[in-house]
């Protein structure tokens, strides 16, 4: 196949000669065959000529879930694959969130067999235990042989610290890493929302900031103990960011993530009970979302993530209480970023991380395979039902004005826009 990116601004800060100038890039059988200011081409060549045209490297999502097998009605790997690839995504980790779960190596082949052929590459995370249950440590090693990129219980604590401290020492032998979701069980208790003002007025149970923080605080602990490579997904509290920072600091092989909406929405946003800011970890204060914000800026943060997590309407359109927890996201990542960062860091923010999950981070290169986001970062909208192309339509940022709009992306000698 034969592409022609015509007259396109690239946003790719790691190519100094190239970054913030138009240029045409010609594309052949999946490889950027020439970057010039003007390329000429075969007769047969794909032509994409669009108003302010932008591109950079293909987008990295930590965090995306799907529901096949066993929650189809969610939504499917493909589809699921098709809205990431839409949604300016080359490249997504995908959450252990099916019924049964990923946790044996044959689960994980199944779900790279299903993914193959599409623009959008699928990594699975395997969990961490039998199941989730907490228990028993699952097949990691040979979870890992099959194409295992981490292993997590899906927004469950380790509650048991000396698991932790097991798999830590024991996914050394091969380079493991390891998630371990920041919540006490215990503290969190029958809690829904974030502990405060709120929580009070609203007549909601609360989760308090020290749920998240005091369970990192023991992890860190424990990584300091044995060695490993630990990763934090999705923080949201002031706190957390200290604690973290104060690791690095000290040397040890930790990360973390954030999920985008907890840098933009506070609990605030709860005062309608409108189930679609129902999400885990809760929305949390103003003071929490800025130093999130700083967070990132300064690196102590090392990605963002869409937290993607369709829910079935019936599943949302019911009591606060009762509403399962989680919002999409990956249709509203781009827009929502590019209204707090300028251009280049949001960026930076949406094509970093790779190497943390042992993947090759693309170049934007002469020779190189064309892995590649297409988006215009100016254009404005509103945010509505019918812009949305996941099965499940639980989005907080329903009705919120976006700024940029994504065309699509290139990768695997596939064009979709």
């Amino acid at each position: 196949m034969n592409i022609l990116l015509k007259s396109v601004k690239i946003v790719c800060p790691e190519n100094a000669a190239l970054h913030l100038k138009k240029r045409d890039i010609f594309i052949k059988n999946g490889s950027i065959e020439k970057i010039a200011t003007v390329v000429d081409v075969p007769s047969k060549t794909n032509i994409i000529d669009y108003k302010n045209l932008h591109v950079s490297l293909g987008w990295f999502d930590t965090g995306v879930s799907f529901g096949e097998p066993g929650f189809e009605e969610r939504e499917t790997i493909l589809n699921g694959l098709f809205v990431a690839g839409k949604s300016g995504f080359t490249d997504i980790l995908l959450n252990p969130t099916s019924n049964p779960v990923p946790d044996t190596s044959s689960d994980i082949v199944f779900l790279r067999e299903r993914a193959k052929g599409n623009t959008c590459n699928l990594y699975p995370l395997g969990c961490l235990t039998t199941g989730s249950e907490g228990r028993d440590l699952a097949e990691l090693f040979d979870m890992k042989n099959a194409g295992a990129v981490a292993y997590y219980d899906f927004k469950k604590q380790v509650a048991n610290p000396n698991l932790l401290k097991i798999a830590l020492l024991y996914a050394q032998n091969f380079d493991g890493l390891l998630y371990s979701y920041p919540q006490d069980g215990q503290i969190k208790g029958k809690g829904i929302v974030h502990e405060g003002k709120v929580s009070t007025s609203l007549g909601l149970k609360g989760i308090p900031a020290l749920a998240e923080e005091l369970q990192i605080a023991r992890d860190l602990f424990i990584l300091e103990y044995t060695g490993g490579k630990l990763h934090i997904p999705t923080i949201s509290t002031a706190n957390s960011v200290k604690l973290i920072a104060n690791a690095k600091k000290k040397g040890l092989d930790v990360s973390c993530s954030v999920a985008i909406h907890n840098l933009i929405f506070t609990d605030d946003s709860l005062k309608d009970f409108d189930t679609n800011y129902k999400v885990f970890p809760p929305l949390r204060g103003k003071a929490d979302c800025k130093a999130l914000i700083k967070g990132l800026k300064d690196g102590v943060i090392d990605v963002v993530t869409s937290d993607h997590n369709p829910i079935a309407v019936e599943e949302k359109k019911i009591e606060f209480d009762n509403a399962v927890d989680g919002t999409i996201g990956l249709e509203s990542a781009f827009g929502s970023l590019n209204q707090l960062f300028d251009l280049e860091q949001t960026i930076i923010l949406l094509t970093k991380g790779r190497e943390r999950f042992g993947l090759k981070t693309p170049t934007l290169r002469e020779g190189e395979k064309a892995c590649l986001t297409l988006f215009d970062p100016n254009i404005e909208h509103s945010f509505e039902e019918e812009n949305i192309l996941s099965t499940s339509k639980n989005s907080m940022f329903l009705d919120s004005t976006l700024k940029g709009k994504v065309y699509g992306t290139i990768n695997n000698d596939q064009i979709l826009i």
